[in-house]
């Protein structure tokens, strides 16, 4: 709970997009500082055309919060900005409002680890309309890189099928903290460990690593090199064996396997970077099996993904473990998840609610009003649907009803007794943290915990199958008559 601070100092408020606080200073100027409001962060579509989305970056979301402030310098800088007409963009005194601002929000998250899905708040702020709208960007900032790489990683430990899978990207992710907050997403999607020491020191990752071609290329034969390498680190001899000819430096590593066998010491196994991976597996595992050294691993890496070791693990490759860099750190196939915050209720000081959607040409682009929860629904350990619903309002007294807000002719009925339980937790109450935080490790359990309790169908790397979700029907049914409203149309047209 550390790592912001130790990264990036005192202050993280101007993590934002200028045009919250453009629009806090024209809330502020209208009056509506006492205004309270609810805002809903959720995306719309399964990243890397998955069934499934792994909920991440909660504990960079609690950190960020319970920091949170305008330091003097963030407020001399924001003094500096000027309009268009030269003059100070924003007043003195909202100046000072915004320095002694203070988080004081309730938050509801889904607990990180959950396996959510399209349209289901993964947070919930609600408070003053001004700090909930600062909060925007810098949320979503945390939330949508972080569980876009968990899901990737998931997938790929997926198709590892047991096998562990180590996170090598840090050299092609995005900056800093980009491959920093890979790391951890990753290790929490289910890699075993990850290159990247500063992540491994922050987080408590397990670190892995052997040597690279530019140590073999430093000496005169790659036998003179392995040799350097074993007699410097005898107990973490994982040799790599194809900067020139992959089978020679198989049988270069096995005689080395050997002098470390002699002198009191095990080769952990060799790594395989380019070529053919299957059939240089293959080979290598006889190998390797022939010379004694049965329980010596072989590491594959070469821009691996899920699909790649789907096909390598058709083809029989005797691969143990899966290094996988470029495209699980930057999400190759897709750079971004889509995550929206979009404000779902508003209300003055002793009023009732208004429920607020956003329209659109577009069915999938409507938002959903109200203070949204979601429960999911189980038949023994198997989940069978998730309804969202509208916490401010009654629940139903009897079976449930579930709307697809993208098809309403797909609908679901759950009977009552149904067991179930609530996925929103309390994590902030008059912004006063109120949960226990888990460690990294307790939330990589979850990943897995969640995904045993999910059909096969929706872990299909192709067309996979589209669990139920949909919005329950007295929660529908508002949002259809707001729709209607907005549109012109009342219940006479």
């Amino acid at each position: 709970m550390e790592t912001l601070r130790r990264l990036y100092g005192d202050s993280l408020a101007l993590l934002t997009d200028f045009y919250q606080l453009t629009m806090a200073y024209a809330f502020w100027k209208a009056g509506k500082i006492d205004q309270e409001a609810v805002f809903s962060l959720f995306f719309r579509e399964n990243p890397f055309k998955s069934g499934f989305t792994i909920a991440c970056g909660l504990e960079r979301v609690i950190e960020f919060l319970t920091r949170f402030h305008f330091s003097e310098s963030d407020i001399s800088y924001l003094a500096s900005l000027n309009g268009n007409d030269g003059s100070p963009l924003f007043e003195k005194s909202f100046l000072d409002y915004l320095q002694q601002m203070r988080f004081t929000c309730d938050i509801d998250a889904m607990p990180e680890g959950s396996v959510v899905f399209p349209y289901e708040p993964m947070i919930r702020v609600r408070g003053p309309i001004i700090l909930c709208q600062l909060l925007e960007t810098p949320l979503l900032n945390a939330v949508n890189f972080q569980s876009l790489i968990a899901t990737k990683a998931a997938r790929i430990c997926m198709a590892a099928n047991g096998d562990p899978v180590l996170e090598f990207g840090l050299r092609r992710a995005h900056g800093a903290d980009g491959g920093i907050s890979a790391s951890r997403a990753a290790y929490i999607g289910g890699c075993a460990a990850t290159s990247n020491v500063l992540a491994g020191k922050l987080y408590d990752i397990p670190v892995r690593g052997t040597h690279a071609h530019s140590w073999v290329m430093a000496f005169d034969t790659e036998i003179e090199a392995f040799r350097e390498y074993a007699r410097a680190m005898p107990n973490n001899c994982v040799f790599l064996v194809d900067t020139y000819d992959t089978l020679q430096g198989v049988r270069h590593a096995i005689e080395m396997g050997k002098w470390l066998r002699e002198n009191g010491h095990k080769m952990v196994g060799i790594r395989l970077d380019s070529g053919d991976l299957a059939y240089l597996s293959i080979k290598a595992r006889a190998m390797l099996d022939e010379a004694g050294f049965r329980d010596a691993i072989i590491i594959a890496s070469n821009d691996l993904d899920e699909n790649i070791i789907n096909s390598l693990k058709d083809q029989g490759a005797a691969i143990s473990v899966w290094g996988v860099g470029t495209k699980l750190a930057t999400a190759y196939d897709q750079p971004a998840l889509g995550g929206v915050y979009k404000l779902t209720a508003l209300r003055n000081p002793g009023e009732s609610w208004q429920y607020k959607i956003k329209l659109s040409e577009q069915t999938m682009k409507i938002s959903n009003p109200g203070l949204q929860q979601v429960r999911r629904f189980r038949n023994g350990s198997e989940f069978i649907g998730d309804a969202i619903f509208n916490e401010a309002e009654a629940i139903p007294d009897g079976d449930w009803l579930i709307v697809d807000p993208k098809d309403i002719t797909r609908r679901k009925r759950i009977p009552a007794e149904t067991a179930h339980e609530d996925m929103l937790i309390p994590i902030f109450r008059g912004g006063e943290l109120v949960c226990d935080v888990p460690d990294i490790h307790s939330v990589r359990q979850r990943v897995d915990q969640e995904l045993a309790g999910f059909h096969t169908g929706i872990k299909r790397f192709v067309n996979p199958h589209e669990y139920p979700v949909g919005l329950e029907k007295t929660l529908y049914d508002l949002k259809t008559r707001i729709v209607l409203q907005a549109r012109g149309f009342n219940n006479h047209n």
